[in-house]
């Protein structure tokens, strides 16, 4: 097996919902890239997608002339990094919605748990919140020898 390289991107956006068809894009490349299967892949591209919204709405309320940064990172992880300077998240307050109340919306945290192993908010960003998601490599993830 040959040595794993690191690969990394990062894409920065304005804060508007007509850039996550963007996003959900490079995540799905840079999920192939990691060796996703296309299901895995999914479940990757909703969470950042569900992140990104979240970002817009809670962090910078709709103002849609904000940057968003997301930076992927490939290693013996799938990492995202999504960074605003919006309003600070407070993780105590953070909730998904119950699953057995079915209506829109309120379960982007849902989403990001399932497809991600680590989900932290980092405390040493001053103004303006820093995610990072961590995807390990499980079974149903395809064999990284199959990468290019």
């Amino acid at each position: 097996m040959t040595p794993m390289m690191k690969e990394s991107l990062s894409l920065s956006i304005p804060s508007s919902t007509k850039y996550l068809a963007l996003v959900r894009s490079v995540t799905a490349v840079m999920a192939g890239m990691f060796g996703m299967t296309d299901r895995s892949g999914e479940e990757v591209k909703l969470a950042v997608d569900e992140a990104c919204a979240n970002v817009i709405k809670h962090a910078y309320q709709g103002d849609s002339n904000r940057k968003i940064i997301v930076k992927y990172i490939i290693a013996q992880s799938f990492t995202v990094v999504i960074e605003d300077n919006g309003i600070k998240a407070r993780p105590e307050t953070m909730a998904g919605r119950d699953l057995d109340d079915l209506r829109p919306g309120g379960l982007g945290l849902h989403f990001i748990r399932r497809a991600f192993d680590v989900f932290t908010l980092d405390p040493e960003k001053k103004k303006g919140n820093r995610l990072r998601l961590i995807r390990y490599r499980r079974t149903d993830d395809e064999d990284c020898d199959r990468r290019e």
